[in-house]
């Protein structure tokens, strides 16, 4: 057990599944408590059983304003405090109709929109307004990807996640400037191919997991683990990076430096 985070209360929307249950499991570690928000009731009741009474585990749709709102309250109401939000909830428009900018239906464009750029929006609006209310600053940290600046055309031609993920870092960047004088901080991770549920596709793919051998070649040339992730949100939220925003961290294994062939 570390301290790390030892008096932070952290919500974590996306938290029950995934990249998202992994860094609650190591925000608990360092000490803090968790107010994690799932979007399927089986699963979060899963989640909060693993994770503890250091956390309480809520069911809510991340892709409506309210579900940010209601777990920061919870965060203030039973654990006394809020101090920092990182957002993971997303996924994949795939079957909905993202893909290549000529064959993005339009449904396709507005639900992975929805899914990856409206629900960033509304928990990073509720954060900064509670922070503000508090007055105490605080710190947000967002998933990206590094399909925001770094496309793999052959095999990840989804147009609108990509293009929900760079407006990720956008809004990440534009909050970062405005409310640094209020010590409110903002970052970014952006992960390449992880080993997620969002991800099966992927992972069941034998031309991708060969093309990922070259694309992530760290560690052996392999898939992200979700806890790949942890140790960079726990520091980004702890007030050993107090002097940091505005930052994007890919933890990618390699894949923006590298051709993926060879």
């Amino acid at each position: 057990m570390g301290s790390r985070l030892k008096n932070k209360v952290i919500v974590i929307v996306g938290g029950t599944t995934g990249i998202g249950l992994e860094a609650a499991s190591a925000m608990l570690d360092e000490g803090a408590k968790v107010v994690a928000v799932g979007l399927d009731r089986a699963t979060s009741l899963k989640a909060q059983k693993q994770l503890g009474k250091a956390a309480k585990v809520i069911t809510a749709d991340a892709m409506k304003s309210a579900a940010a709102v209601k777990a920061i309250k919870i965060a203030v109401k039973e654990f006394g405090g809020f101090h920092g939000l990182y957002h993971v909830a997303g996924g994949s428009g795939r079957r909905m109709g993202d893909g290549p900018l000529h064959e993005c239906t339009d449904t396709g464009w507005a639900y992975t929109m929805g899914l990856n750029l409206d629900s960033v929006f509304y928990s990073n609006r509720a954060a900064v307004q509670q922070f503000l209310k508090q007055g105490t600053g605080g710190v947000v940290l967002n998933l990206a990807s590094v399909l925001a600046w770094s496309p793999s055309p052959k095999f990840f031609s989804t147009h609108a996640y990509a293009t929900a993920k760079a407006g990720i870092v956008g809004m990440t960047r534009a909050s970062a400037a405005h409310y640094a004088p209020q010590n409110i901080r903002f970052n970014a991770l952006a992960p390449g191919l992880v080993a997620t549920p969002m991800s099966q596709r992927a992972q069941t793919d034998e031309a991708i997991m060969k093309f990922i051998q070259k694309k992530q070649p760290l560690d052996g040339g392999r898939i992200g683990h979700p806890e790949d992730l942890s140790a960079a949100a726990v520091f980004l939220l702890s007030d050993e990076a107090k002097f940091i925003t505005g930052q994007v961290l890919a933890v990618d294994g390699g894949w923006e430096v590298t051709e993926g062939e060879g």
